[in-house]
């Protein structure tokens, strides 16, 4: 396990040993209100000498440079390598077959989605808000890798490994009418009515996720299971959180999960 030169943690999943993986937190830093903490994204109106300093110490940490992207709550995935880490596409999922780089997806209350193929070096990540999720970025990042390896999505899906990060949880996720529509089919366990406001629903994102990945072929998704400890809304100090804390100039840092090939 890596020690631990910037606040943040290993994911606890059944990933080959060839895949390293890190998930950032809040602690630490040399952001000041209210960014406070360690942000690393430079679109929220963040001192962009103190995103890049942080941004410097997360590559070292993790012996890797970073492969960003800007993400806008969709569905396409890209495929990095080391000479194309200098741009930041467009995208909410990207893969790669390649050492020397670590994939990250910025997180503020949307769920981070990690893989790793437990026989062949191919890893990716996925940017998955309810969005993502309705646009089908799940899907499209395991036909991604499926045919990056040429294997059906089927037979990929059930040799991946795939790790869930902190992300808003059940009990701070009210949504209306028109997200529950743009993410049917769901069940009681995954969506209920809100208590006291009508029309008022509460989302659990990461049982949504599990139910996507589990049709897919996903067996065991790892990691986020949707308890109070996973929340960023609920947990200040240890997680940035945009429905917390954002506005639309920004407001609020990100955290990073990220995921290499060693």
């Amino acid at each position: 396990m890596l020690a631990p030169l910037v606040a943040g943690y290993t994911p606890a999943w059944d990933a080959p040993r060839w895949v390293g993986a890190w998930m950032t937190t809040r602690e630490g830093g040399q952001g000041v209100p209210p960014y406070q903490g360690f942000n690393l994204a430079d679109h929220v109106g963040d001192d962009p000498s103190v995103v890049a300093l942080h941004r410097a110490q997360l590559a070292a940490h993790v012996q890797q440079p970073l492969a960003l992207l800007r993400q806008v709550h969709g569905h396409v995935v890209c495929d990095r390598g080391v000479p194309n880490l200098s741009q930041q596409p467009q995208a909410d999922a990207q893969i790669t077959r390649d050492r020397g780089l670590a994939l990250a997806i910025g997180v503020a209350d949307c769920l981070p989605v990690l893989w790793a193929h437990r026989h062949v070096p191919v890893v990716a990540a996925s940017h998955a808000g309810w969005r993502g999720l309705a646009a089908g970025v799940l899907e499209h990042t395991l036909a991604h890798m499926a045919r990056a390896i040429g294997q059906t999505p089927a037979a990929c899906a059930e040799q991946c490994a795939v790790w869930l990060g902190p992300c808003i949880g059940p009990s701070a996720f009210e949504v209306g009418v028109d997200v529950v529509n743009a993410l049917q089919p769901m069940t009681p366990l995954t969506c209920r009515p809100h208590a006291t406001r009508p029309n008022k629903w509460l989302l659990n994102l990461p049982a949504l996720a599990r139910q996507r990945l589990q049709r897919l072929g996903v067996a065991q998704p790892q990691g986020n299971d949707g308890s109070d400890p996973w929340c960023t809304v609920g947990n200040r100090a240890r997680y940035f959180s945009h429905r917390r804390d954002g506005t639309a100039q920004g407001g609020t840092g990100r955290m990073l999960a990220c995921v290499w090939l060693g």
